[in-house]
């Protein structure tokens, strides 16, 4: 039988947090913020059953995010073999979940499941990218303190009040890179103008700016993943100030992520420049994630 689909919405925001705390693993994908924000760009819908919370996305095709709850604890056999998942594509999976699905038999079924390099979480140490010590972060030290010694600079958390001046800057962002002339950046743009406009609305949200003469700089907009675990969402600064970008990435985490000691900064959709930019901070891990297919 069909799964009951409906739209993601705010009110449900906690129940949701509540399933996520019963998951295993936690993947950028399936922060509140991140589904909630994205529902409109991939016509994402949830269905509440069977202890888990099943994600659905119909643009830019149909396909299955991984459903979220207890996995330990749920009888994968008799789930699949009672709804029906056309096409039975999933995709975004954990790696626990496919190691989880590994280990059953699904009746009258096979199951391929492929590694999805661009879609692995990268995981930094947060002490790492606040002290930037070594060679291997010679470049971003240089750059941070370059734009410390050229510009009289404040850093200060987001708030409701500041995160409406944060859409300015991001729409002044998005005049620099013509996000028109990009479905990917237009359809960020959307995103983040939605996240910072319901600011008040949404929990565990962070967030930090920087401004010079008054006016953002840039900003950078996160979520509580974990206990341990802040999620970078985005981080967005302005090309005119060099070394914007390393100035709020290491004044953010200084300033306002004491509380945690991982750092996820999502994916690299396989795209070469970010998968070289994300690399450049030197990663302590990954969280995979895979494509599985139903055949």
């Amino acid at each position: 039988m069909p799964l009951q689909f409906e739209p993601i919405s705010l009110e449900k925001q906690q129940d949701f947090r509540a399933q996520l705390a019963a998951c295993p693993q936690k993947s950028s994908d399936y922060s509140f913020i991140n589904l909630w924000g994205w529902a409109e760009a991939y016509d994402l819908s949830w269905a509440w059953e069977d202890q888990l919370v099943w994600i659905k996305q119909t643009r830019p095709r149909i396909a299955y995010w991984a459903p979220i709850g207890p996995w330990e604890a749920i009888d994968w056999q008799a789930v699949f073999n009672r709804y029906t998942f056309e096409p039975g594509t999933f995709i975004r999976i954990p790696e626990q979940l496919v190691q989880c699905w590994e280990h059953i038999v699904l009746e009258q079924k096979r199951v391929s499941i492929q590694e999805a390099r661009g879609q692995w979480d990268y995981l930094y140490d947060i002490q790492a990218l606040v002290e930037l010590k070594g060679n291997r972060f010679h470049k971003k030290k240089n750059l941070l303190n370059q734009f410390k010694k050229q510009y009289a600079y404040t850093y200060s958390p987001l708030s409701p009040d500041t995160a409406v001046k944060a859409i300015h800057m991001q729409s002044a962002w998005c005049t620099w890179r013509d996000c028109e002339s990009s479905d990917i950046l237009s359809s960020e743009n959307q995103v983040i103008e939605k996240i910072l406009s319901q600011w008040e609305n949404l929990e565990r949200i962070y967030g930090g700016l920087i401004t010079i003469d008054d006016n953002i700089v840039a900003y950078t907009v996160a979520e509580q993943l974990t206990d341990d675990t802040l999620l970078i969402h985005f981080e967005k600064g302005n090309p005119d100030f060099k070394g914007s970008y390393q100035a709020i990435n290491q004044m953010f985490l200084e300033n306002s992520a004491e509380h945690f000691s991982i750092v996820n900064r999502e994916q690299d959709l396989d795209e070469p420049s970010l998968r070289k930019a994300k690399l450049s901070y030197h990663p302590s891990g990954f969280l995979k994630k895979y494509q599985v297919f139903l055949l």
